[in-house]
């Protein structure tokens, strides 16, 4: 027999007791594992939290993109009233006052975009503006600029529209790797209430073994004992272990009902049905190379990209105190056309050429040290990320290496747990079938085989358990798919607004 073909066997054997549940009269659902995985990642909480979370980076990402396309926006006053004292310098240096009264109206279009690469921002323009001058009588002057290009460039300055463009897709990235990582960190709760619960239902029906067997026991130890055959101490280590068969009956329905309500609570499952979960024993066993796992994570999880984000933003802020406070420059230049009139029409006729020209310098000449320590608080701050980030991958890979050990030692693990329950199993039943014919009659004998044969088929759901945990925490750290050799992804459809 082949050792697949042996392994199903022998999980077939240790399932060949179906579950058992006290609420035989409400309407039962029996329910698989990935129907429970269905069900959390469309109903619960956490399934829900992880996407809205992911929405925030989406719009977050969205808007960053979004600012470097081309920018229309309007702008004006309507009306903006002054009246005030003015002074004027005549030519034999006397001052005379006058009082100015006016009304102004303005309206501006301007289509902007700012240029990443170099952090400027070149904008085409145009506006109106009317002035009312009120003093005396009202006289009207129109002053248009049909179209002007303005061109602003900072020199020698921090730009941060250059480090965005690096760490805005690092971090939307990010968020989608961190996404899939929560939904396999979805798997692997749901997958502990599952066995919670299925833990609940083995121990509720080994309760109903165990009061059926130390009933048929306890009678049987009673008529020898009215024969004379046995003790009256034998007899009463029977009947006690009847009652306790009895205490456990109770305490496993309260925990079988614990463990329903959790089950039920995570997956926001509203019905009143009972619910009956199907051991998942159907696995695929197959073997990973920690060094294929290693590169697979490298190349997919969000802690990769994590350490990318964190060297690039560490260089930023190096830069950013490197270009703050020291010697820059402002260059801005405007090219158009103007016009002034008293009519709206006139002002719009043989406008005049429109130039303007603009170099404006700042040289700190002594700071007493001031930026030449901040430039050095940032370079060892950056030497701290990078040490960090280095131990960081140290033990990233070390983590994943140890995990995936311990993952290819299921099948082995798995096995063993299935042999173990079987032959405990089968002991006992032995053992119960020498007391029945009375080949047997030591009460610790009988126990001994009882107890381990509980404690062989919990140690296989654990084991059982155990692969499945270590089975989506694998995907989780790799965020691939090895049974299938696939990344794993998801649909933006699925989850943007």
């Amino acid at each position: 027999m082949k050792r697949s073909s042996l392994i199903s066997f022998i999980l077939a054997l240790a399932l060949l007791v179906p579950c058992q549940t006290t609420l035989a009269q409400k309407k039962v659902r029996r329910m698989t594992l990935d129907e429970a995985l269905s069900l959390a990642k469309a109903r619960s909480i956490r399934a829900l939290i992880a996407k809205q979370q992911f929405q925030v980076s989406f719009w977050e990402y969205r808007s960053f993109r979004s600012s470097n396309l081309p920018q229309l926006s309007a702008d004006g006053y309507i009306p903006d009233f002054n009246r005030y004292i003015q002074s004027y310098t005549n030519p034999d240096g006397t001052k005379t006052y006058l009082q100015q009264q006016s009304i102004n109206y303005a309206a501006n279009m301007r289509l902007s975009q700012e240029i990443g690469v170099t952090g400027g921002n070149i904008s085409l323009n145009s506006g109106l503006t009317r002035t009312d001058n009120l003093i005396d009588s009202t006289t009207t002057s129109y002053l248009s600029t049909p179209i002007y290009i303005k061109y602003t460039q900072p020199i020698f300055k921090y730009n941060p529209y250059k480090w965005d463009r690096k760490i805005k897709p690092l971090k939307y990235d990010q968020a989608k790797r961190k996404y899939l990582e929560d939904i396999e960190d979805i798997n692997i709760i749901t997958t502990n209430f599952f066995f919670a619960m299925l833990q609940a239902q083995v121990e509720n029906k080994i309760a109903h073994a165990n009061l059926n067997n130390y009933d048929t026991l306890y009678k049987i130890t009673k008529g020898r004992f009215q024969l004379g055959r046995i003790p009256q101490n034998q007899l009463l280590q029977y009947e006690l272990s009847f009652l306790r068969a009895q205490l456990a009956i109770e305490n496993s329905k309260l925990s079988l009902d614990d463990a329903l309500f959790n089950f039920k609570s995570f997956l926001r499952i509203q019905e009143e049905d009972s619910i009956i979960l199907e051991p998942p024993v159907n696995m695929k066993f197959f073997t990973v190379s920690p060094v294929r796992a290693i590169e697979e994570a490298s190349n997919n999880t969000s802690t990769a990209e994590d350490f990318k984000r964190q060297l690039l933003e560490a260089d930023m802020n190096v830069n950013m105190v490197k270009m703050t406070g020291r010697f820059d420059a402002d260059l801005s230049a405007v090219f158009g056309y103007n016009q002034t009139a008293s009519t709206i029409s006139e002002a719009y006729n043989n406008p005049q050429d429109l130039e303007q020209v603009t170099l404006s310098l700042n040289l700190p000449i002594l700071d007493w040290g001031v930026a030449r320590g901040r430039i050095k608080m940032a370079e060892s701050q950056r030497e701290i990320v990078k040490n960090q980030v280095e131990q960081g991958l140290i033990d990233f890979k070390q983590g994943i290496y140890r995990d995936v050990m311990k993952f290819n030692m299921q099948k082995f693990q798995l096995e063993i747990a299935a042999k173990a329950d079987t032959v405990a199993k089968k002991s006992y039943q032995i053992t119960q079938d020498r007391y029945m014919i009375g080949k047997i009659s030591d009460f610790q004998e009988i126990y001994t085989a009882q107890t381990e044969t509980d404690n062989q088929e919990n140690l296989f759901y654990a084991a059982l358990q155990n692969y499945w945990q270590r089975y989506f925490g694998l995907r989780k750290m790799t965020l691939y798919d090895f049974q299938h050799q696939a990344p794993i992804n998801f649909s933006l459809e699925d989850v943007r607004p």
